[in-house]
C-alpha cells in the first residue's frame, strides 16, 4: 500500500444565468489526472503547513487557496472555505492522494490559466459537466463526478455553501474497489457491501458503479 499524499481540492461557485455554475480546469495530458478536467487543486506543500495545525485540515485549506491562485488566478482566505468532502483513492492505486474537498464563492475577476499544467477553464452548470461526460465530450475522475451530483440540484451559492455547512460531520470517502461483470463498483462508509467487498449484497447504498453502459451514483446509505 502506497503512503498517502496530502491534498487539496477547491470547488468555486459563481451564481449564473440558469443557476449555480462551477469552475472547471482542463489539465495537459502531461501532468497528474492529464486530460481530466478538474476543480482547482494540488497536494499539499511545506509552505502551506504551519508548526501550531491541528492535524491535517489547515494546511489543505492553504493549500486550496494557493492552488486558486496558481491554476485560477483567483484570490480567496481561507477562512472562506468549507470543507465539503474528504477523499482517500482504493489501495491498489499507484499515488494515493489524501484530499479535501471545499466549497467558495469565487471571488472577482477573470480567471487566468498558464497554458502549461491548464489548458482551458469554462464556467459550468453541474449538470451541465455531467452531461458532456456522458456525451463523452469531458472525461472526470470518480471524486469530480460525485461531487458533482451532489451540487446539481443546488439553485445558487448561497444554498450550496448553506449545504455544505450541513454535511457535519464531513463525509469522508474511503473507497474500496469491487469487480462486477463489464465494470467496477466504488463502494464507501454505508454501503451495504463495504466491509465485505461484495458489491451484491442487500442493504444500504453508496457507490458508484463505472461500466462501459455509463455511470450510476447511488446514495441510499
Amino acid at each position: 500500500m502506497t503512503d498517502l499524499i496530502p491534498a487539496a481540492t477547491v470547488i468555486l461557485l459563481r451564481d449564473g444565468a440558469g443557476g449555480v455554475e462551477t469552475l472547471m480546469l482542463h489539465r495537459s495530458s502531461k501532468v497528474a489526472f492529464g486530460g481530466m478536467w478538474v476543480f482547482p487543486g494540488g497536494r499539499v506543500d511545506d509552505e502551506d503547513r504551519r508548526p501550531d495545525d491541528e492535524g491535517d485540515e489547515p494546511p489543505a485549506r492553504r493549500a486550496a487557496v494557493r492552488e486558486a491562485a496558481e491554476e485560477a488566478g483567483l484570490l480567496l482566505e481561507p477562512h472562506e472555505l468549507v470543507p465539503f468532502s474528504h477523499w482517500i483513492p482504493p489501495a491498489i492505486t499507484e499515488k494515493r492522494f489524501s484530499t479535501w474537498f471545499y466549497v467558495a464563492r469565487a471571488s472577482d475577476g477573470d480567471v487566468v490559466v498558464d497554458g502549461g499544467e491548464i489548458h482551458d477553464h469554462a464556467w459550468l452548470a453541474p449538470t451541465e459537466v455531467l452531461a458532456r461526460r456522458e456525451r463523452g465530450e469531458v472525461d472526470l475522475v470518480p471524486p469530480t463526478y460525485v461531487t458533482l451530483c451532489e451540487l446539481a440540484d443546488l439553485g445558487s451559492v448561497d444554498e450550496a455553501l448553506a449545504a455544505a455547512e450541513r454535511r457535519r460531520p464531513v463525509p469522508r470517502y474511503e473507497t474500496q474497489m469491487a469487480q462486477v461483470e463489464g465494470g467496477s463498483v466504488l463502494l464507501w462508509a454505508g454501503d451495504a457491501g463495504y466491509e465485505t467487498l461484495d458489491p451484491l449484497a442487500p442493504g444500504a447504498r453508496n457507490r458508484l458503479t463505472i461500466t462501459a453502459s455509463g455511470w450510476v451514483l447511488e446514495q441510499t446509505a
